[in-house]
Order: C-alpha cells, then sequence, then structure tokens
C-alpha cells in the first residue's frame, strides 16, 4: 500500500447487516482505513452495525439509490483530502486480494482510473447473468464507443483529478454506464483490471446481483440513451 497517498474507500449499503462488518474488517486488517460507507435508508440494523465500526458514516433520510450513495460518498471523500477513491460492494463480492492490482496503475500515474473486470480472470456465475452482463457490453460498445470486457463492475480505483471531472446524476444501478460515459466523454485514461468476483446465493438476491435487477439495468441503459 502507497502510504503516501490517501486512499479511501466508498462503501454504499442498503440492508447489509449480514456482510457489512466482514468486508470493512477485510479491509482494515489489509491496512486501510479511510472507509467511507454510505447507509441508503436501510431497514435493518446496517447503520447500527457500522456506528461501532471504524469507518466514516453517513446515511441517507431516504432510499435514493446506489448511484446517489456513491455519489455521496465520493464528494465526502473529496472534501476530506482523498487523493484515491476506490469504490467497493457492501455484499461480499470484491476481493481486498484484488486491491494491489487495481491500485498500482493509478499509484504510479500510469492512468486515471482502473475499472475491475471479472471477464479477464476465471469467474463462476450463473449463465443468465453471463448473457445480460455480455449484453451491456454491447449495449455501451454501441452507445458510447467504448469496448469493455465487464460492464457493470462496481469494483473501481479512480484518482482525485478524475473523481472530480466524473459527475454521477443516476440515483439508481444505470449509474456505471454513466461513470463509462463519463470517461470516455471526457477523455480520462483507464485500464481494466482482472479481478474475481465471488457469487453468493446472497450476494445474488441482492440489487444487482439477481437477474430482474441485471435486465432493469440493460433496459434503463438503452432507454436513457434513446431519450438523450
Amino acid at each position: 500500500m502507497n502510504k503516501e497517498k490517501k486512499i479511501f474507500f466508498v462503501i454504499p449499503a442498503f440492508n447489509e447487516e449480514r456482510s457489512i462488518a466482514r468486508v470493512v474488517s477485510g479491509l482494515h486488517r489489509a491496512g486501510y482505513h479511510d472507509i467511507v460507507v454510505v447507509d441508503d435508508c436501510s431497514s435493518d440494523r446496517t447503520y447500527d452495525i457500522c456506528s461501532r465500526l471504524k469507518v466514516h458514516l453517513l446515511k441517507h433520510l431516504i432510499n435514493r439509490g446506489q448511484g446517489a450513495s456513491l455519489r455521496t460518498g465520493i464528494d465526502y471523500s473529496l472534501r476530506k483530502g482523498a487523493d484515491v477513491i476506490v469504490t467497493f460492494d457492501s455484499d461480499g463480492q470484491h476481493r481486498v486480494e484484488d486491491l494491489p492490482a487495481m491500485l498500482k496503475p493509478v499509484l504510479d500515474g500510469e492512468v486515471e482510473v482502473t475499472l475491475g473486470s471479472r471477464f479477464l480472470k476465471k469467474t463462476r456465475m450463473p449463465l443468465a447473468r453471463r448473457v445480460l452482463l455480455k449484453g451491456s457490453v454491447m449495449v455501451q460498445w454501441v452507445f458510447y464507443g467504448v469496448l469493455l470486457s465487464d460492464a457493470h463492475n462496481g469494483f473501481r480505483v479512480i484518482s482525485r483529478r478524475a473523481a472530480q471531472k466524473i459527475k454521477i446524476t443516476s440515483d439508481r444501478m444505470e449509474h456505471a454506464s454513466e461513470i463509462v460515459e463519463e470517461i470516455v466523454k471526457k477523455r480520462i485514461k483507464y485500464r481494466e483490471v482482472p479481478v474475481i468476483i465471488r457469487y453468493t446465493s446472497y450476494s445474488q438476491q441482492k440489487g444487482s446481483g439477481s437477474l430482474l435487477g441485471a435486465f432493469r439495468i440493460l433496459f434503463k441503459m438503452v432507454f436513457k440513451k434513446l431519450m438523450n
């Protein structure tokens, strides 16, 4: 870990009482301490659990969605002087072991953003999920002119400069395609990095991990672009 840089983690959390403490503890054990948890008006014990953890804890008074939570966490991190911001899931899908490879290109100044890709490493996932993700890749290529191997991976490392340029306006899950659009439009240098995503029965029930959730994201991507 580069101790000269202030690395902040932004973790959106909605009803993650079963996993949030484990995710935060894993980051602490790896030596990362500036962890921003944005509780998106959870109805379970997520906020209470996080209040006992060593984190920067923020809370939305109404449920606004993952995109809004990321925007809240990124804005807070920038105000606190973050040099690098990592977006990290709260359901345990992302691995601490992949952080060094994700961080290094940004810390070394080679790129401003790294995007995790589950398709550059062998990751087991449901067939329907794989098909929808590949469909999202094609939609991004057609609409934004960028061909990524993985269109909707929430594991990202963003330099301070890039975070100040990227504007997230989508409150819900379609923010992922919006971030890619911003990177392309503003000519932010990026690189995909191989990561492994942990698929569990729990994570697949959450948000975009479900088949219906993934389909909704793909539909909103198409609808938003056609309406612009």
